[in-house]
């Protein structure tokens, strides 16, 4: 990278909750935040918000008329970019740049709209703009008031972390000198259920924990899917109220085998990996929050590109999707605010069934690990100050 980048605020809405004291506190015990939900022809584990959270978020939908027919999506995005910007001292006439992500967008209103149209043959006036991609974007630019640029994209579940790739450009650019990156996921929905069930990664599991993301003796695959949004301040150079810094990033994209898979030894994370790293030695490296989506491949493959990247000395790994679920486009972000706890606090997060681990002296170096289907993987090393 050309030139440090400055993470000045974040936010998340999740399972865990909405606050950086009780999303921590949240990840300090072995518990997991997944529950049944009733689908039309089922039930599933899945990462579903708090109640207070779900009732905040209606109150964003209710403090301006236009948002009464937004997606969740939309909504849960208002939510986090509003806390995120209170907490930075960015003004709306700074015009700072927007890319929020999704992989799935506005699922419930396609849903909703699609089964309207195959009843009545008609379709809805706001259909189209509440479903296009760039809404996202757009709506947190109407609500801050910045007047941009404003982005949106889809890259699957790396989407997050590509938005953050997308704003460190723009500041190095010099085309920006504030950005704000995030994703967000409302993929609750029976349609998208059904589709992983289709894919035969989903969790059938009954008892004790129902993703074992990082477990690797696991004979079944257990991905749960979660509802969130995430979003992260960004500033160019070493500034004083950073609350950690952005050393390095890494990109790639494997030649596609399947549509869903990424080979064995997960080359396109060897690739992004050591473009993070840069010059930085690996053994500088203290953890590693793994992508680890719960299903027998994905783990398998990432932890085998680990191993051909760090050899004999591998950092302290983790994951979250065990506690949290797997967000599609916001679990790389999700990543990231964990990462960022963790060198906060100076503990690591321990996966509770996973093999253990040498504990790490220090939190410094962390790097941080997505990928989606097509096998389109980014790695973001972070630092502490």
């Amino acid at each position: 990278m050309k030139e440090l980048i400055s993470i000045t605020s974040f936010a998340s809405v999740s399972a865990l909750g909405s606050t950086p004291e009780k999303i921590w506190e949240h990840y300090l015990n072995n518990q997991h935040f997944l529950s049944f939900k009733d689908f039309e022809d089922s039930k599933a584990w899945v990462a579903q918000l708090p109640d207070e959270d779900k009732h905040a978020i209606e109150d964003v939908r209710k403090s301006d008329n236009k948002y009464k027919n937004l997606d969740p999506s939309v909504l849960y995005t208002l939510f986090v970019a509003r806390k995120a910007m209170e907490q930075t001292n960015w003004k709306a006439s700074d015009n700072f740049g927007i890319n929020i992500g999704s992989s799935r967008g506005a699922t419930s209103l396609f849903e909703k709209y699609h089964k309207e149209f195959l009843s009545t043959g008609k379709s809805s006036t706001l259909s189209s703009p509440t479903t296009t991609l760039g809404n996202i974007s757009s709506w947190i630019a109407h609500d801050l008031q910045t007047n941009g640029p404003e982005i949106s994209h889809s890259i699957t579940c790396s989407t997050g972390l590509h938005s953050l790739l997308n704003g460190i450009a723009w500041l190095q650019s010099g085309m920006s000198e504030k950005f704000m990156i995030g994703a967000s996921e409302a993929s609750l929905t029976d349609f998208t259920i059904a589709q992983m069930q289709a894919l035969k990664v989903y969790s059938k599991e009954k008892n004790g924990y129902p993703c074992k993301a990082f477990d690797l003796n696991k004979t079944k695959n257990t991905m749960v899917l979660g509802e969130a949004a995430s979003i992260f301040c960004l500033e160019k150079g070493n500034k004083k109220n950073a609350l950690a810094f952005i050393e390095g990033v890494g990109y790639a994209t494997e030649v596609l085998k399947h549509n869903t898979s990424v080979t064995t030894d997960a080359e396109c994370f060897q690739k992004s990996m050591k473009m993070a790293l840069g010059t930085i030695s690996p053994d500088e490296i203290d953890a590693i929050v793994m992508h680890a989506p719960g299903t027998i491949k994905g783990d398998q493959s990432e932890i085998n590109a680990i191993q051909k990247v760090f050899c004999n000395k591998t950092p302290f790994l983790t994951t979250n999707k065990w506690k949290l679920g797997h967000t599609f486009g916001a679990s790389g972000l999700l990543s990231l605010e964990l990462a960022m706890l963790m060198i906060q606090h100076q503990q690591v997060i321990e996966v509770p069934f996973a093999e253990p681990q040498q504990t790490p002296k220090k939190l410094n170096k962390i790097l941080v690990n997505a990928v989606g289907f097509g096998g389109n993987a980014v790695s973001v090393l972070i630092a502490g100050r």
